[in-house]
């Protein structure tokens, strides 16, 4: 009976340490960093197979190149600042004794915003003037790819929003140091991708 006992026994459905181990993780990182990587991993293959498109698209005779609307310049210089605040939180959580850390991470959401509403501003603009989503596919790759990209900062700004309410609750630049440093490195990937989505956009 015991060695039929034995051989019934699922050693999967166990619950705790095996054999005394300490439990480790596959990665040495954590997990919130890991999942960010590959989110970045994605969201880059997803941004390359889209201006793949773009430029396979723009061969075709009824392509009519949109004209680069002004006001991006102006949004742009919304994010690289976005991005030098993020940074600048990073690095006051980093050192002992953080100086303006709530300055610097509010900032960074601020002018993220303010460039997702520089984004509309100009998407309504470009409404005004005639250059509608389905007026040439030009127009529905200008409007899908932004689109896509202000997507992805609503994202981050949603885990930027958590974040600040814990600083403004009194939590310590510790507690919330992983949070600041995910949200600055995702912030300057998303700088990346806007200005090769602008360089791409502007030049074609």
């Amino acid at each position: 009976m015991s060695v039929f006992k034995h051989l019934a026994v699922k050693p999967w459905e166990r619950k705790g340490i095996i054999g005394g181990l300490k439990p480790e993780g596959a990665f040495d990182s954590p997990a919130e960093r890991v999942a960010l990587s590959f989110f970045l991993v994605i969201a880059s293959v997803v941004f390359s197979l889209f201006t793949v498109s773009y430029f396979i698209r723009m061969e075709l005779p009824d392509w009519q190149p949109l004209s680069e609307p002004a006001q991006l310049w102006f949004n742009t210089g919304l994010l690289v600042l976005s991005s030098v605040f993020f940074q600048w939180a990073r690095s006051a959580s980093n050192s002992e004794q953080p100086k303006n850390l709530i300055t610097a991470f509010i900032g960074g959401g601020v002018f993220a915003i303010l460039f997702i509403a520089g984004q509309l501003m100009t998407w309504e603009s470009l409404q005004a003037g005639g250059y509608y989503l389905t007026s040439n596919p030009a127009n529905a790759f200008y409007y899908l790819m932004t689109g896509l990209h202000a997507v992805h900062l609503l994202g981050g700004l949603w885990v930027w929003s958590k974040s600040s309410l814990r600083l403004l609750s009194g939590a310590e630049a510790k507690e919330v140091r992983l949070s600041i440093e995910l949200c600055t490195v995702y912030w300057h990937f998303l700088l990346v991708v806007w200005l090769v989505l602008f360089a791409v956009l502007a030049n074609t």
